[in-house]
């Protein structure tokens, strides 16, 4: 009977961990575009930190804007948020696929900036070797004298 007992108790108990800690949101954002707004939010946080100056000339709130972007409103996102949060297997392949996109992004950024940064040696190389050859053709000029160079071609006359 003790058996029996533990066996139903521990039955009740599975099937009660099954249930959902957060109801599912009327307006449910899809996956999808929920990893692309929280993309895009990371975006504006790290630019935040990086750069504050450049999001304190934006006279409107990032945040506002990425959301108006998605055409949602922030309840509906923080709904949307903890709903996802709640299956921390789905949340975490979520963060994990922005991870992906962000190193995707910054690689991309990196090797133009590598590019850039080559060229604009190159160029700086190139001016270096324009003006030691001017240089020197002034240099070959000056010492010349334009009277002498006359005279002896009238005495080769």
């Amino acid at each position: 009977m003790k058996n029996f007992i533990v066996i139903i108790l521990v039955l009740f108990l599975s099937v009660s961990c099954k249930k959902e800690l957060v109801k599912q949101p009327a307006k449910l954002i899809e996956k999808g575009k929920m990893i692309d707004i929280m993309y895009d939010l990371s975006l504006l946080e790290a630019m935040k930190y990086q750069t504050p100056l450049s999001l304190d000339s934006i006279e409107s709130d990032p945040t506002k804007f990425v959301l108006k972007k998605y055409k949602i409103d922030s309840l509906q996102f923080a709904q949307n948020n903890k709903y996802y949060a709640t299956d921390y297997d789905t949340y975490k392949d979520m963060f994990d696929e922005i991870g992906k996109r962000l190193a995707k992004n910054q690689r991309a950024a990196d090797s133009i900036e590598k590019i850039e940064t080559k060229k604009a040696a190159k160029g700086a190389k190139n001016k270096l070797k324009t003006a030691s050859k001017d240089s020197i053709v002034k240099k070959t000029v000056k010492g010349i004298n334009v009277d002498s160079i006359r005279r002896q071609m009238k005495l080769d006359k």
